[in-house]
C-alpha cells in the first residue's frame, strides 16, 4: 500500500499539464495556501512587534531591510527568467533536451556571477543605500537595524536566484504542481524562525527564517528538476546563440522592472516620511489585496506563459489571441468580484487576519481605508500580469518597458504630491497606485491591439462589461447583509460572530455573482465550473497526460483580423 501510494505521488508530481485553465488551478491552490501563510505569518509579526512604538520602527526597518535584496533580485533574476530564459528554454527544449540544459547552466551561473557583485556591493553599504531610500522620520537607529538585517537577507536571494531557474524549467515543462507548492515551504521557515527565535534574537528571526525559507524553496524544486533531466553544469557558454538570445532579451525587461522597483523604494520613501507603523500598516493593506491577485490572476498569467510562446508564431495568431483573450477574461471574471468583496468587507477582514490584540482599532481603521481604495485597482493590477507576459511570448519587451516607466512617473508624482503638498498620508499612496495601475493596465491593452492586428471589440470588450455590471449587484448584496447582521444579529466585538458575518455576506454577494453570470450568459462561469467538477476528480484528471477542460464550441471565438 506504501509502495502504491509512493508509486501514485510520483506520478502526480511529474504530471504534465497542457490546458492553461488547468495548470493554472494547480498553481492557485498552492498559491491560496501560500497566501494563506503569508497572513498567518504577517499576523504573528503584528503580535509580537507592534504593541509598542519601539517595536514598530523595528518592524518597519525589517520590511526597509527587504528593499535592496529584492531589488537585486528582481533586477537580475526575474528580469532574465520572465522575458528571456522561459520563451528560448521552451525553444530549445523541443529541440535538443541536452542542449537546453546546457544553456540553462550557463544563464544560471551568469545570474549568480552578477548577482553576487551586486551583493557585495550592497552588503558594504547597506547602511548607505538604506539611508538614501528612507525619510526624514526613519531614525539613525532604525537605518543601522535595517543595514544588519539587509544583510542577513542578501543570503536568501542567493538560494532564491538558483530556486527560481529550478521554477522556470519545471514549469517549461508544463509541470506545475511542485513550482507552485513551493512558496508553502518558504512561508513555514520564516514562521518556525520567528516563533522559535524571537525569545533570542528579537527582530532578526525574522530575516533568518527569510533565509532558512528560501533555501527550503530551492530544496523542495531540486528533485523534480533533476528527474526531468536537469544537470548543473559550471559553466557559461558567452558564445552560445541560445545564451546570446537570453541576453539580448534580459536588458528591456530588467529596465522595465528597474522602473517598477524604483516606483516601490520611492513609495517607501514617502510612507517613511508618515508617523511610525505607517510603512507596515501600508504593507499589510498592499499583502491583503495582491492575495486576490496571486491566487487568481498570476497563476493564469504564469500559465499561460508557455501556451502564448509556443503560439507566438504568425500563422497561429488566431491561436494566439484566442487564448489570450479567453485568459484576459477568466482572470476578470474573479478580479472584478474580488474587488468588490474587498471594498465592501474590508474592516471585518482587516479585523480577522491582522487584529491581534497589539493591533489597535485605529491601525484598524486606517488599514481598512487603505485597502478601499486599492482594492479599485485590482483588476487592473491583474490584467497587468497577463499583458506583460504576453508580450515577452512575442519577444518584445521594449513596450512593456515605456509603459510601465510612464506609470512610475505618472505613480511617483502623485504620491509625493498626496503626501508633501496635500497631506493625505497613506490614503494619497494608495490612489496614486490605484490611478497609475489603471493607467498601465489600459495602455498595454491597447498597444498590444494594434501590435497584433486588433481583436473584434464585441469580444473584447462585451464580456468584461456583463462581468462589471454583476459585480455592482454583487456589492449591494455583499452590503446589506453586512450592516443588518452587524446592526441585529451578531456582536461583531469577538472573532467568530464576525468570521460568520464575513462568510455569510460572502456567499450572499458570491450567490448573486453566479446567478447573474447565468442571467447574463458570461462563458467563463462554464468554464470555472467545468474545472471545479474536474478537479471533484482530481484524482483521474491527475492520470490524464493530455488534458482538455474546454471544448473549441465551449472557448471563446475570436474571428481573423
Amino acid at each position: 500500500m506504501v509502495k502504491n501510494l509512493l508509486k501514485n505521488s510520483k506520478k502526480i508530481i511529474r504530471r504534465q499539464q497542457s490546458n492553461i485553465l488547468s495548470a493554472a488551478a494547480i498553481i492557485t491552490f498552492a498559491n491560496f495556501l501560500s497566501a494563506a501563510l503569508g497572513f498567518v505569518r504577517e499576523r504573528i509579526l503584528v503580535s509580537y512587534f507592534f504593541k509598542s512604538p519601539a517595536l514598530r520602527a523595528q518592524l518597519d526597518a525589517y520590511r526597509i531591510a527587504s528593499r535592496l535584496p529584492e531589488f537585486a533580485f528582481q533586477l537580475l533574476v526575474i528580469g532574465a527568467l520572465s522575458a528571456a530564459f522561459i520563451p528560448v528554454f521552451s525553444k530549445y527544449l523541443n529541440k535538443n533536451k541536452k542542449e537546453a540544459y546546457l544553456i540553462s547552466s550557463s544563464i544560471i551561473n551568469l545570474v549568480l556571477l552578477a548577482f553576487g557583485i551586486v551583493s557585495i556591493i550592497i552588503f558594504i553599504f547597506a547602511y548607505q543605500f538604506n539611508d538614501l531610500i528612507t525619510s526624514t522620520n526613519f531614525t539613525p537607529s532604525q537605518i543601522a537595524l535595517a543595514a544588519k538585517l539587509t544583510r542577513i537577507m542578501l543570503f536568501a536571494q542567493l538560494f532564491f536566484t538558483f530556486s527560481n531557474f529550478l521554477t522556470g524549467i519545471i514549469q517549461s515543462q508544463r509541470r506545475f504542481l511542485i513550482p507552485a507548492l513551493s512558496p508553502l515551504a518558504h512561508n513555514l521557515g520564516i514562521i518556525a524562525g520567528i516563533i522559535l527565535l524571537t525569545p533570542t534574537f528579537g527582530i532578526y528571526s525574522a530575516a533568518i527564517g527569510i533565509v532558512f525559507g528560501a533555501f527550503l524553496h530551492l530544496a523542495f524544486q531540486l528533485p523534480l528538476a533533476k528527474q526531468l533531466g536537469f544537470s548543473y553544469k559550471l559553466t557559461i557558454k558567452l558564445k552560445h546563440l541560445g545564451v546570446k538570445e537570453m541576453i539580448r532579451l534580459i536588458p528591456p525587461r530588467t529596465l522595465a522592472i528597474s522602473v517598477t522597483q524604483i516606483e516601490l523604494l520611492a513609495l517607501s520613501f514617502f510612507a517613511t516620511a508618515l508617523t511610525t507603523g505607517t510603512l507596515t500598516i501600508f504593507e499589510l493593506a498592499q499583502r491583503l489585496i495582491s492575495a486576490p491577485i496571486r491566487v487568481f490572476s498570476v497563476p493564469i498569467g504564469q500559465a499561460s506563459l508557455p501556451f502564448l510562446s509556443h503560439q507566438s508564431n504568425p500563422k497561429m495568431l488566431f491561436k494566439f489571441k484566442r487564448t489570450f483573450l479567453s485568459s484576459l477574461h477568466q482572470i476578470l471574471y474573479l478580479a472584478f468580484p474580488a474587488g468588490i468583496i474587498l471594498l465592501v468587507l474590508r474592516i471585518p477582514m482587516v479585523r480577522i487576519l491582522y487584529g491581534a490584540k497589539n493591533f489597535p482599532w485605529s491601525a484598524t481603521l486606517l488599514t481598512g481605508k487603505t485597502v478601499a481604495i486599492l482594492s479599485l485597482s485590482i483588476f487592473a493590477q491583474s490584467a497587468i500580469h497577463l499583458l506583460n507576459r504576453t508580450f515577452y511570448a512575442l519577444e518584445n519587451t521594449k513596450k512593456p518597458l515605456l509603459i510601465a516607466l510612464f506609470s512610475v512617473i505618472l505613480n511617483i508624482s502623485l504620491a509625493a504630491s498626496f503626501t508633501f503638498i496635500f497631506k493625505f498620508g497613506i490614503l494619497g499612496l494608495a490612489t496614486a497606485i490605484t490611478i497609475a495601475s489603471i493607467f498601465q493596465a489600459t495602455f498595454l491593452l491597447i498597444t498590444l491591439s494594434r501590435s497584433i492586428g486588433g481583436f473584434p471589440a464585441k469580444d473584447l470588450l462585451l464580456p468584461p462589461f456583463k462581468m462589471f455590471i454583476a459585480t455592482l449587484f454583487t456589492g449591494i448584496f455583499l452590503w446589506v447583509p453586512m450592516r443588518l447582521l452587524d446592526q441585529f444579529v451578531f456582536d461583531t466585538t469577538r472573532t467568530l460572530p464576525l468570521i460568520l458575518l464575513t462568510i455569510i455576506a460572502g456567499i450572499s454577494g458570491s450567490l448573486v455573482y453566479i446567478g447573474l453570470s447565468i442571467l447574463f450568459g458570461i462563458k467563463e462561469l462554464k468554464s470555472f465550473s467545468t474545472l471545479i467538477k474536474r478537479i471533484g476528480n482530481w484524482h483521474k484528471v491527475l492520470d490524464q497526460t493530455e488534458e482538455v477542460i474546454e471544448s473549441t464550441s465551449q472557448a471563446q471565438e475570436i474571428k481573423p483580423v
